[in-house]
């Protein structure tokens, strides 16, 4: 079996590729076709671990989901995850390849073709359909010699393509005709329409619109998408996301400092949907609130510097202040690592050599090490026995006497550590609040109230419900029928 493909490509970053491609992979699933999603290449610190072992993009993994299959490394065989300005991790079919600087990774994209062809061959003779992800502009003349991820992909896969802008930014037309002029014929010729998202009003005003873009590039305008209340309940992609979710604005007070080089940030969508949590994000310059219940810590690309940031904005003085009220503490991932007395690189895995000294609020002690830890676990709340799922993505390795006491319990071994008075806790574990009953506990002991509703639940019905939108706007068997 081969199976037919279709990519959509984007006017911009943020335009709705990930989110529109994970609709469509719901929507086609339930017309009985085996979909799988595919992104060439994926530059996000959100990540998940997959079925054979190795980690995705988290926005594949949605569509993935969407899609009721298996999370493969093959879905996006290139991951991104920035760690400064100028250096990225490069992970290739699910393991890390090295660091690289962004001039070092344009040269080394040649030699990642043949990778990605791999892993979208490996897919299409799986799958009746792929739905095939572009990456940020889709005609960025600089990048199209090494391009691997937009046209580059589609003209060594042969690949339909649909364009899709977001008309809530304004300019969707000059987009449209911005990348017919940027692009050679032979791209344009693999286009077969445009897609308009995030839609308000009356679709008949942008008849005029669809006919010029119409008269200047030969692309049918194939729908407009409208702006979608299902979508927003959808797990933000990357960086370009968090912060614009927040709870319902009463309740339990989370407080979360924004980490630099932040990662898995949807570690706190399970929280976000629950009515009776006030999440709130402290941004650089601004004091952890006083009136919060609880501190939060995420994960974070490089632990070091995201210790050296929160220094540097006197959050650590605000987190003792916090403490001495009464306050909770917990650390996810390099969040727990930053809990402990040391991070320690002896080998320049984050950076340069040396050691940090941690907040000092857990007897623990963390080494980083080049070799990355990826599993998928079950786990048991050491306090209450609720049960946990999650997944373990770090390069860290973590002792101390803080150990004795763990926050989890995994077959074979403890995980985490909670401290002697109880305030602060700390686990590798991500995941862990889209466990219903661990999270219903976890809400009730930090002194607030859980909903009861199932975090899974939630998410299927809003895919149902996007899925639907996207059936009213689009006419999904003329979509498909582009697809070869």
């Amino acid at each position: 079996m081969t199976g037919r493909r279709l990519m959509v490509l984007g006017t911009g970053s943020d335009v709705g590729k990930s989110l529109l491609v994970a609709g469509l992979c719901r929507a086609y699933a339930r017309k009985g076709l085996s979909v799988a999603p595919f992104k060439a290449q994926n530059m996000s610190n959100n990540a998940a671990v997959t079925s054979d072992g190795g980690e995705i993009g988290r926005a594949q993994a949605l569509q993935a989901h969407a899609a009721g299959v298996p999370l493969t490394v093959h879905m996006n065989p290139v991951l991104l995850k920035p760690e400064t300005d100028v250096d990225a991790q490069v992970v290739v079919q699910g393991r890390v390849l090295g660091r690289y600087s962004a001039s070092a990774y344009q040269r080394l994209k040649p030699e990642l073709r043949a990778t990605v062809r791999d892993s979208l061959d490996r897919l299409s003779a799986q799958h009746d359909l792929v739905l095939v992800e572009g990456a940020g502009c889709a005609a960025e003349r600089y990048l199209r010699p090494q391009d691997i991820s937009n046209m580059g992909l589609a003209e060594a896969a042969d690949l339909p393509a649909v364009l899709l802008g977001d008309e809530s930014r304004g300019g969707v037309t000059a987009a449209a005709i911005g990348h017919h002029r940027l692009w050679s014929a032979e791209d344009r010729a693999r286009v077969c329409g445009v897609i308009v998202n995030k839609f308000r009003g009356d679709p008949s005003i942008f008849a005029p619109a669809a006919a010029d873009i119409l008269a200047e590039t030969g692309w049918p305008v194939l729908g407009l998408l409208r702006w979608s209340q299902a979508a927003r309940a959808l797990p933000e992609e990357d960086s370009l996301g968090y912060g614009r979710k927040t709870g319902a604005g009463g309740g339990l007070v989370i407080a979360v400092p924004e980490l630099s080089r932040m990662a898995n940030f949807d570690d706190l969508d399970p929280l976000i949907a629950e009515p009776g949590v006030d999440l709130r994000w402290v941004k650089p310059g601004q004091a952890i609130p006083g009136d919060a219940d609880v501190v939060l810590l995420l994960g974070s690309k490089t632990t070091r510097p995201a210790l050296e940031a929160f220094r540097a904005e006197g959050w650590d003085i605000d987190l003792r202040a916090h403490l001495r009220r009464g306050g909770r503490v917990a650390g996810l991932c390099a969040g727990y690592q930053m809990l402990g007395q040391v991070v320690r690189d002896p080998d320049g895995i984050e950076g340069a050599p040396g050691d940090t000294t941690g907040l000092g609020l857990l007897e623990i002690e963390t080494t980083i090490a080049a070799e990355k830890r990826l599993v998928e676990v079950e786990a048991q709340d050491s306090i209450s026995g609720t049960r946990v799922t999650g997944y373990e993505m770090h390069m860290g390795r973590t002792e101390g006497p803080g150990l004795t006491k763990p926050w989890l319990r995994l077959e074979g071994r403890d995980e985490g550590a909670v401290s002697g008075d109880g305030l602060v806790s700390g686990c590798y574990l991500h995941g862990l609040f889209a466990s219903d009953p661990f999270r219903q506990h976890w809400l009730t002991r930090m002194g607030g109230q859980a909903s009861g509703a199932g975090h899974r639940a939630r998410l299927d019905q809003a895919l149902d419900d996007f899925a639907d939108e996207i059936a009213a706007d689009l006419d999904l068997d003329a979509l498909l029928a582009l697809a070869r």
